[in-house]
Parts: structure tokens; C-alpha cells; sequence
């Protein structure tokens, strides 16, 4: 019975000291971790209703098959800096558009996913960017360009803003 109790209390000492030890890694990792709460944007009935059709340059606006003029050259293509790699839900099926501040706000739906843009006169920001199920996603952003690229196997499809020579302007490519 004795020898029964040693062998419950050292489990129950290892057990406690390997918990203890996993609270402290994780928690100190996580203290360093700073998080943006997310932005929710307004939409009315009226502004869904107005922008129920697809974006021009969307893939549904093309003939299958066929590419993008700056979305399958390589010369429109943006260098490669730090993309962002991210899997998520799968987007809402229509585009929405909702007042801000700074500009208005678009949303554009994929077959890859669903890319929002905040559209001011000058310049844009990316509000969200979520890829489809069994997508992935890369985020590429400089001063005068925004481009979002959703994959899955060989398939691509870009999301790509840009205001360097106007206001801002998106368009949406497959290839």
C-alpha cells in the first residue's frame, strides 16, 4: 500500500511540475504577443443592395480560362517581400460596401476568397483579406500598391489595389 501511495505522489509531483513548466513557456511567449482587435465596418441594406454585381475585372466578368492582362505578366507581377501566410473560413457570397471615415469600403469575392478594401481618394488600406476553405492566402503591401493572392495547387487568383498614378483602382485576376 505504501509503495502504492510513493509511485501516486511522484506522478502526481512530475504531473504537476511538467504542467507548471508548459503554463510558463506558453505564458510567457504569449505576453509578448500583441493583438488588434478586430474592425467592424458598418453595412446597411442599401448599400448591399446597390453593389449586389461583381467588381469589374472579377473572373465572373471574363470568358473562362482567360487571364488577366497585369495578373499573368510577369513584368506586372510585385517582388516578393515577406508574404503573409494565413488559412481560413470561407467568404460571404456577396460584395459588400460601407461608409468610413477615410474612404469607402469594397469588398471583392473570389473563387479564392474575399479581399476589403478601404478606398480613399489617394491612397487605400486592406480592412481583411480571409481565403476560402482549402485556400491559402499572401499579402503583399508597399506605398502605392496592395496585392492579395489567394492559392490552392496551381491555382491563383490576385487581388491586386493600386493608386500610384490615380485614385485607387483593383482589379481581379486568375491564372
Amino acid at each position: 500500500m505504501r509503495r502504492g501511495l510513493v509511485h501516486v505522489l511522484a506522478w502526481l509531483l512530475a504531473t504537476g511540475a511538467a504542467v507548471t513548466l508548459s503554463w510558463w513557456g506558453v505564458h510567457t511567449v504569449m505576453a509578448g504577443t500583441a493583438y488588434e482587435p478586430p474592425r467592424a465596418l458598418p453595412v446597411t441594406a442599401a448599400d448591399t443592395a446597390t453593389q449586389r454585381s461583381k467588381p469589374v475585372g472579377s473572373p465572373a466578368a471574363r470568358p473562362p480560362g482567360t487571364r488577366s492582362p497585369s495578373a499573368g505578366t510577369p513584368a506586372a507581377r510585385p517582388p516578393s517581400p515577406a508574404p503573409s501566410r494565413s488559412a481560413g473560413p470561407s467568404p460571404a457570397a456577396s460584395p459588400t460596401a460601407g461608409p468610413t471615415a477615410s474612404g469607402r469600403v469594397r469588398a471583392y469575392d473570389t473563387d479564392g476568397g474575399r479581399a476589403v478594401f478601404d478606398l480613399g481618394t489617394a491612397d487605400a488600406t486592406l480592412v481583411s483579406a480571409t481565403p476560402g476553405t482549402g485556400w491559402s492566402m499572401q499579402v503583399w503591401k508597399t506605398e502605392s500598391w496592395i496585392r492579395v493572392e489567394f492559392s490552392r495547387d496551381a491555382d491563383r487568383v490576385s487581388v491586386f489595389c493600386t493608386w500610384h498614378d490615380g485614385p485607387p483602382h483593383v482589379e481581379v485576376g486568375t491564372y
